[in-house]
């Protein structure tokens, strides 16, 4: 009887302790550290026969990830990347002058931390915002600040400051990124606003700005030759300034090469037409 009641004194404090534990859980904040996952690195602890410390290091370190990966989709959250395209998905084939060891090299985020300018230049469809979208995604998991606008929509925003008086708050917020990029510019028609600076002045403000913080990178696109920055931003000399300030620090890379969107627009008129051209194809709704 007394080793009965004993097992059962064990019982009960051991449901207390579970009890308090919980609460102990609760009141830390601990996300992730539910009844069930609890339980799981207790069962774990018991048939491992772990020590103290090493069911400690899992459990905090369960934890510890999730806190990790919860601040990373935030942070991609935030940047503004819409879809997540990753190197592993490039089609490196379909490109064979693009040299792979220096966008992979790219990737491993050292230009971010010298603080050195990327400015890719090429065809539209070749690829440069699908590199430089992965090179954001990993600079998210890496814990930097990071932010993706194409050009007209940056410029937008900008402009919307002058109309609300948040120029001044929105350039600062924007300088203190720690990778900003600047997609597509050439691609999409710029407003022509009247009495208001340029759209070159409004990009060079921003990249003066960045630059005299120096220890902050700036990715930018283009799909237009850099000699047609002036009629693009609206103001040659001051493109030229722009330029200027990017061509000191900036690592150049050309795409030269097809378009990999009309490629695949190609190749689903291909299959559409082998389609259509098989024995019993459906015929469209009219019937002819």
């Amino acid at each position: 009887m007394a080793h009965k009641r004993s097992r059962a004194e064990n019982s009960t404090a051991e449901d207390e302790q579970r009890v308090r534990l919980r609460r102990h859980v609760q009141a830390l904040g601990l996300v992730g550290l539910d009844d069930e996952r609890l339980d799981d690195h207790l069962k774990w602890a018991l048939s491992k026969k772990a020590s103290y410390t090493a069911l400690l290091e899992r459990v905090l370190g369960h934890v510890a990830g999730l806190r990790r990966e919860r601040r990373v989709e935030r942070r991609i959250k935030q940047s503004g990347l819409v879809a997540r395209k990753t190197l592993e998905a490039f089609e490196w084939n379909f490109q064979p002058k693009l040299d792979r060891k220096v966008i992979e090299e790219l990737a491993s985020l050292g230009f971010i931390e010298r603080a050195e300018d990327l400015l890719f230049t090429g065809k539209s469809g070749t690829g440069k915002s699908h590199i430089l979208q992965a090179i954001a995604l990993r600079a998210c998991s890496a814990g930097f600040r990071v932010e993706y606008r194409r050009c007209v929509d940056l410029l937008d925003y900008l402009y919307a400051g002058l109309a609300d008086d948040t120029y001044e708050r929105r350039l600062r917020r924007l300088g203190r990124l720690d990778l900003l990029i600047i997609d597509d510019v050439g691609l999409g028609q710029l407003k022509r606003r009247d009495d208001e600076p340029t759209a070159a002045h409004m990009l060079f403000n921003l990249i003066d700005l960045r630059h005299e913080d120096a220890s902050s990178a700036t990715a930018i696109t283009s799909n237009i030759k850099l000699s047609a920055w002036g009629k693009y931003l609206g103001d040659a000399t001051i493109a030229a300034a722009i330029l200027d300030r990017l061509a000191a620090s900036a690592i150049r890379v050309n795409i030269d090469g097809p378009s990999y969107r009309q490629h695949l627009a190609r190749e689903r008129e291909r299959k559409r037409l082998k389609r259509k051209a098989q024995p019993g194809a459906k015929k469209g709704a009219s019937g002819s």
